[in-house]
């Protein structure tokens, strides 16, 4: 098994691609070894290895996010965990956790907003997250309410030293091109 690293905007980020689909549908972010390892042996492994303190799935491929050590001393263990867990058979989600592609919850805006809303959802999944996920990471829409678009980010973009920038240049800028009633764009968490 070959697995191939790139590097992501967040520096202390590394995403892994293990050349086979990780996830089938949506993404799985984890910030925390509890939540991780009732929901996903992977990202349980992951979270043994000292200095691991992010894992995220997406389709085909791992975000990892570090503190402390350097690449160079964290990256074989990684790819380790990753390259056992994939020859062991093992799922990478519990079939038992609470799926994680229920990105609807917790949503809010006015029904009268709801065609700005679908408009913003659409070019969010066909512009937005594929470039993202490029980088590792995922931004999901939270709410929309007079003129702010509220988005939350994950994985690489998650502490992403250049995600404000993302927000504010790229996203805002391309809302607003789109939909001009977007006057902001928020992240939250």
């Amino acid at each position: 098994m070959f697995i191939q690293t790139e590097s992501t905007p967040n520096p202390a980020t590394l995403k892994f691609l293990p050349g086979k689909e990780v996830l089938r549908e949506g993404t799985a972010d984890f910030r925390d070894a509890d939540a991780a390892g009732e929901a996903s042996p992977l990202a349980g492994r992951l979270f043994d290895i000292p200095g691991v303190t992010g894992v995220f799935f997406g389709y085909d491929f791992i975000t990892v996010t570090k503190d402390g050590p350097d690449w160079q001393h964290l990256k074989p263990a990684i790819l380790g965990a990753i390259m056992e867990h994939f020859m062991s058979g093992q799922p990478v989600m519990a079939s038992t956790a609470p799926s994680t592609t229920a990105d609807h919850e917790g949503e809010f805006y006015d029904k009268e907003d709801e065609e700005i809303v679908v408009t913003i959802k659409e070019l969010l999944d066909t512009r937005v997250r594929p470039a993202v996920a490029q980088d590792g990471g995922d931004i999901t829409f939270r709410g929309y309410e007079k003129g702010t678009v509220f988005l939350h980010m994950k994985g690489a973009c998650a502490g992403c030293p250049s995600s404000t920038a993302t927000l504010k240049h790229g996203i805002q800028n391309l809302l607003r091109h789109f939909v001009p009633e977007v006057e902001h764009v928020e992240q939250v968490a």
